[in-house]
């Protein structure tokens, strides 16, 4: 019997498949038009005709693993569960308060994002403890009571206990939970201290109600997702993608579903990874670009850029993340003309559906797509291998209606104008962690892949003066392909603040000795044998009166007065890169102690290397494309037509089945041993 491992991602405009044969060492990709109002039907549906089409059955899947779209969607479109906050008194408001900051610090008309939490489902109770975990007034039993039955009457699906510096001292939260549980057993009571054991209370909170709120969404996704693989014979278990670039059993992703907000760009970063080593390098940005956005990241030494905090509508996350940079830049992003006949392209995209004009159902704004097929860089058979057929006429229509005759322009010079206003976009959010970040895009190489990123990455590295681009065998898609080659992964913290080099060893070797016992439990409870598996320290550090912290490496545990020293090293090497100086006479301060758990899976083996081929390039056809404000007769290319050492001159278009490489005049492409292709700029 044949053995499989499907990886799945699901995108804003298609749902991703790539079936890796454990035997054979070959890889099936496949995609199919994601459906929005129920993910889970693509899923099943392309699941199915991939399996058939590899001629393999349900029992033959070693391993599933999916990236999912439903806990971000949830969060922007304001569809999550209803949550009521218990607070202690006085920080009732304190999710609508925030922070002292605007995104658009001179917008006058900027419009404060709504709380996640109604004001009248926040409610307060009388209990207090200090900064030090002192308990300073016991916690109103009865108070919490009328609380959590005013709640359940108003018809919450989970309530979030938010208390003052409960992660020093967590008893009146334990109090409350129990309580709760006692009055309303059907809720689901989220615990602060659990959800994040670090200060700021705003995040804390924040986090605690996302994690509340996604709960009953997620719960009743994969619940739905099992029916579906049910109905269509399949029975391995999905794993989920995190944020962090790990994946994690559906029953921990409930525990934690925010999570997951960032799993399908965070997939398409570790496959980036991937795809980099193979093409001999550590240092990569990696540039997804899908139908409505384009995601970025950074990757220096073999090590994926990460953040510990983002927000989402309003609402603070703090979580382990891939430090991946969206932009509203899509295949589908919509162009238009502003009030001051200037020409701007995104962020608002016509996704899945419509879609872009060319599409033929129904959308009539013009897109990056119309405008990438009317300059002649997309055939005119149809994406998708011609299953998804393109209408040249209907983009060009709509291009000359919204864009060329109100620019003044012809039809060609609007939509090369679409696309040159698209790529500086890209060009502008790839600066943002790479230059403003202390890297020089020069010493990195692009790994380009999504649907359109091939479409787009040698004119974005031009730009930035990036000398090669990577893309891989099946660039449209490697976000499925990534979620085949992470590992199982877990994070655990704990907030300690103070002095680095005065801390109390006895204490910090005491959290770091339960934060481990924690990761070797989860280890064991997945894999059972955590043989090859790896728990990481780490520690965020910051110098006295900073506000933000910055993570460094720390030694194992238990440590020693040195070990704090070589710790503040770090730090001061980490602040000098990130910050352009380090301060040897100010104190460090430690604020968090992390532990990372890592349950290593199977590698997925390259391809086997071909012979040299004849080094026959001859095209398949020839068409008219738009290049350099001039139409060129172009060389057309069939990806699975080229063999490892080829060669090809722009300009040239490579096509395949799930996306379309350009191969600009002056630049030279290869195919490498692992069939990608390595573009010279």
């Amino acid at each position: 019997m044949a053995r499989y491992r499907l990886g799945v991602d699901v995108g804003g405009t298609f749902t991703d498949l790539v079936l890796f044969d454990e035997d054979g060492f070959d890889t099936r990709v496949h995609k199919v038009p994601t459906t929005p109002d129920d993910q889970t039907e693509a899923i099943a549906v392309g699941v199915a005709e991939l399996l058939a089409a590899q001629g393999a059955t349900p029992k033959e899947l070693l391993y599933f693993a999916q990236g999912s779209t439903i806990a971000i969607n949830a969060m922007i479109e304001g569809k999550t569960a209803r949550v009521g906050i218990v607070a202690t008194q006085g920080f009732r408001d304190l999710l609508e308060l925030g922070r002292q900051r605007r995104p658009s610090l001179y917008d006058l008309f900027f419009q404060k994002p709504l709380p996640l939490v109604a004001r009248h489902l926040r409610l307060e109770v009388a209990e207090r403890t200090d900064a030090s975990g002192n308990e300073l007034a016991a916690l109103d039993e009865d108070a919490v009571r009328e609380a959590v039955s005013r709640l359940a009457a108003q018809g919450v699906d989970a309530v979030a206990i938010c208390f003052l510096f409960s992660f020093l001292n967590p008893a009146h939260e334990l109090q409350a939970e129990k309580i709760a549980r006692e009055i309303a057993s059907g809720l689901s009571v989220w615990l602060s201290h659990r959800v994040l054991p670090e200060f700021r209370e705003f995040e804390r909170l924040g986090t605690t109600v996302a994690n509340a709120a996604l709960g009953p969404v997620m719960k009743r996704y994969l619940g739905n997702l099992g029916d579906r693989l049910d109905s269509i014979g399949v029975t391995r278990t999905p794993y989920i993608m995190q944020s962090s670039g790990g994946i994690l059993s559906p029953d921990n992703a409930l525990e934690r579903p925010a999570n997951t907000l960032f799993s399908g760009p965070s997939a398409g970063v570790v496959g980036g990874l991937h795809v980099a080593r193979q093409a001999g390098t550590e240092n990569a940005i990696t540039f997804d670009m899908g139908g409505t956005s384009t995601d970025i990241c950074l990757i220096s030494g073999g090590a994926i850029a990460m953040v510990q905090e983002k927000e989402i509508a309003g609402t603070p996350i703090r979580t382990p993340m891939v430090d991946v940079n969206s932009v509203g830049a899509g295949g589908g992003s919509i162009a238009w003309v502003d009030a001051g006949g200037r020409l701007k392209v995104g962020p608002r995209s016509a996704g899945a559906d419509p879609g872009p004009a060319a599409y033929g159902q129904g959308g009539d704004q013009p897109t990056v797509t119309d405008a990438n097929l009317v300059l002649g860089r997309l055939s005119q058979r149809g994406l998708l291998g011609g299953r998804k057929p393109m209408h040249v006429d209907a983009a060009h229509e709509a291009i000359r209606r919204c864009v060329a005759e109100n620019l003044g322009l012809d039809v060609m010079e609007a939509a090369n104008g679409i696309v040159e206003i698209v790529n500086t976009n890209m060009v502008l959010a790839t600066r943002e962690v790479s230059v403003q970040r202390g890297y020089d895009p020069r010493e990195f190489t692009l790994v380009a892949y999504g649907g359109a990123g091939p479409l787009h990455a040698t004119a974005v590295a031009r730009q930035l003066g990036i000398p090669t681009v990577v893309v891989p065998r099946t660039p449209g898609t490697l976000c499925a392909l990534g979620l085949l080659t992470s590992d199982m992964r877990t994070d655990y913290v704990q907030a300690m603040i103070g002095p680095l080099l005065q801390a109390d060893l006895v204490a910090v070797n005491r959290i770091l000795n339960d934060l481990e016992g924690r990761a070797r439990l989860w280890l064991q409870a997945e894999r059972g044998d955590i043989d090859g598996c790896v728990i990481e320290v780490s520690a965020d550090l910051r110098y006295t009166g900073q506000n933000y912290e910055l993570p460094a490496d720390a030694p194992p545990a238990p440590w020693d007065q040195a070990s704090l020293e070589l710790l503040a090293e770090r730090f001061n090497v980490e602040h000098q890169r990130a910050n352009g100086y380090r301060s040897d006479r100010a104190v460090v301060q430690l604020v968090n102690l992390r532990v990372t758990a890592l349950a290593p899976m199977p590698r997925l083996p390259s391809p086997p290397v071909q012979r040299e081929a004849a080094l026959d390039v001859s095209p398949s056809e020839r068409r008219d494309v738009w290049w350099n404000d001039s139409i060129v007769s172009t060389p057309i290319h069939e990806r699975d037509q080229l063999s490892v050492g080829m060669t090809l001159d722009g300009p040239a278009i490579v096509e395949q089945m799930d996306s379309t490489t350009l191969i600009a005049p002056g630049e030279r492409a290869r195919v490498d041993e692992n069939e990608n292709l390595i573009i010279s700029i």
